[in-house]
């Protein structure tokens, strides 16, 4: 019975020692691809968090339909790849930093092309909707953010509010069915920094078992196809240097100091060259002889291959646009356009002003609002703004206020000046992210005193929150 009892033990680590060796970091494995292995608990609570606010988002964002509904789909895709990279990490070991990298391809893509919607619909009247799921879409790359994901996604949520809070403040009063659509978008990313919270605090938890996938692990993701190629072969050894003996060298070495120690000897062995045999002197020479030998030609680079002929794709140019679009002045792609007018105006009407160069634009009358977005030395003037005047991703703008204006808000931008008025002292200047921002105030004489907006703070705790000031640079 002990021999009986001993030999099921030993048996039982054989089966074990098995089971580590399949399992091990040698032994190259699929990854995500094995119902077998069950699902962990970290990919349910991301199933969770994909039939809770996820489905919630998806639902409202039908209701409202069109390219809204659309781009739910592209968002839905990306959170369901990475799922798949979920399921990976719960199976796998933690990869080398290059193959995780290419890992990371596919949930790449996926935040491309929902942003890449958004570039190509500027002209949707949901535009405010794309915007705020495009700026917030990089929010998927937590995975790669170790050793902090959870504050990552905060700040890609952040980035969505500005744009959320335009959907809520246009449709408020309007369509329900938006207020909805921005707190399920939303509540998307709150419940994936709690579950972030709980389950990958300083990063994406991988398995402390299973194969170590590698880049080839990419495929599958995707069903399975043709193997790849295998690599090439070395490259051929090089061609073997002409086999000299000793003895040959030592002689011609020899013959070369003999020569050398004839001093000015050595030039009676040279033949006497006349004037018929030299070129310069006898023309014919040139004729009679073969091909001249010319010196050696200097070195050029070879080229690539599979890039001859090749030129760049040109740059699609959009056409420049300036029209009244129901309620929305759109003002495109102008350049070089120093008499852009608004004239028509009308107190409900907003202005978006995207991609102008070189311009300027005035806009006369009262008006709800302006937008500059991607604007580069552009000119603005206008009379009466009612809401907002917001300057967005922009470069070397200057802006003057002829009337009032109780608010202008500027947001990753370098370099902007604002002339106000003397009746528009009282304005908010909000600014974020941006630099080299002036104020300019009127003065009797009618001239202006410029202000630079500080760019330096200094926070501190006091004991009980923090205090933030601005600071001057000394010196």
């Amino acid at each position: 019975m002990t021999e009986l009892q001993s030999l099921v033990e030993r048996l039982e680590k054989a089966v074990g020692r098995l089971e580590m060796m399949s399992h091990g970091p040698g032994v190259a494995g699929s990854c995500g691809d094995s119902p077998s292995k069950g699902v962990a608990k970290y990919v349910k609570a991301f199933d969770a968090l994909l039939e809770g606010p996820v489905a919630e988002y998806m639902k409202m964002s039908k209701e409202i339909g069109g390219d809204v509904q659309k781009h739910s789909e592209m968002v839905h895709a990306g959170l369901m790849t990475e799922r798949a990279l979920l399921v990976m990490a719960s199976q796998c070991q933690q990869p080398s930093a290059n193959n995780f990298s290419s890992l990371l391809k596919p949930i790449s893509e996926k935040i491309q092309e929902v942003q890449n919607f958004r570039e190509k619909n500027r002209g949707s009247k949901l535009f405010n909707h794309l915007s705020a799921v495009s700026e917030s879409i990089p929010a998927l790359g937590w995975v790669a953010m170790a050793p902090k994901p959870g504050p990552y996604v905060k700040e890609m949520t952040d980035a969505a509010m500005f744009y959320s809070n335009r959907v809520l403040k246009e449709y408020k009063d309007v369509d329900k069915r938006h207020v909805d659509w921005v707190k399920a978008y939303l509540s998307i990313w709150t419940e994936l920094q709690a579950y972030i919270k709980e389950y990958h605090t300083t990063g994406l938890t991988w398995s402390k078992t299973g194969p170590i996938p590698t880049d080839k692990e990419n495929g599958s993701w995707a069903p399975h196809g043709v193997p790849p190629p295998p690599p090439p072969g070395p490259p051929p050894p090089p061609a073997p240097a002409p086999v000299n003996s000793g003895s040959d060298d030592s002689a011609s070495r020899s013959a070369l100091f003999a020569q050398i120690n004839q001093g000015e000897g050595i030039t009676s062995g040279l033949k006497h060259v006349s004037d018929d045999m030299k070129t310069h002197k006898n023309p014919t020479l040139k004729s009679q002889g073969g091909p001249m030998r010319t010196g050696p030609k200097p070195f050029t680079a070879p080229k690539p291959v599979g890039t001859t002929n090749v030129s760049p794709k040109p740059v699609k140019k959009e056409p420049p646009l300036l029209e009244l679009e129901g309620k929305k002045w759109r003002v495109e792609n102008q350049e070089n356009a120093s008499n852009l007018v608004i004239s028509d105006t009308e107190l409900k009407q907003v202005a978006y002003v995207y991609k102008c160069v070189n311009s300027t634009l005035h806009i006369k009358g009262k008006i709800n609002s302006i937008i500059l977005d991607n604007c580069r030395k552009l000119g603005l003037v206008f009379d009466d703004v009612v809401g907002i005047v917001e300057i967005i991703n922009s470069r070397d703008v200057q802006v003057q206020v002829m009337g009032k204006v109780p608010t202008i808000s500027i947001n990753k931008t370098d370099g902007c000046h604002v002339y106000l008025s003397k009746g528009s002292l009282d304005c908010e200047i909000v600014s974020a992210k941006s630099s080299e921002m002036n104020v300019l105030i009127p003065t009797d004489g009618g001239d202006f005193n410029e202000f630079p907006v500080p760019e330096q703070f200094k926070t501190m705790w006091n004991g009980q929150k923090l205090v933030t000031t601005v600071t001057e640079i000394a010196g």
